[in-house]
């Protein structure tokens, strides 16, 4: 399975919940995550870097991905249906 293959499934899944799926660019920032989710009815929001499964992220993205949850962000490392579902599952029924 293909990362873009992931990412559709997630753009799926979030546009039947009422939400968005933003791509982002990050300026002068590398190994930045790839997407901002957006919950509908809420401020909830987190990032997602897609990867293909059985793909970890890289270590500048892990370095990356630890200073942004640090900073009090939700970031996920997103590789297969079964993960998107998962975090749709714990992150979204509080907010909605």
């Amino acid at each position: 399975m293909r990362e873009s293959t992931v990412e559709g499934y997630l753009t799926t899944r979030v546009k039947a919940l009422g939400g968005e799926v933003r791509k982002l660019a990050w300026v002068n920032r590398r190994h930045a995550p790839d997407r901002m989710v957006l919950l509908p009815r809420s401020q909830f929001y987190f990032l997602a870097e897609i990867k293909r499964p059985g793909k970890r992220a890289s270590g500048g993205q892990g370095r990356e991905i630890t200073r942004l949850r640090r900073a009090g962000l939700r970031v996920y490392v997103l590789d297969s249906f079964a993960a998107v579902d998962a975090v749709l599952a714990q992150e979204g029924p509080q907010w909605w």
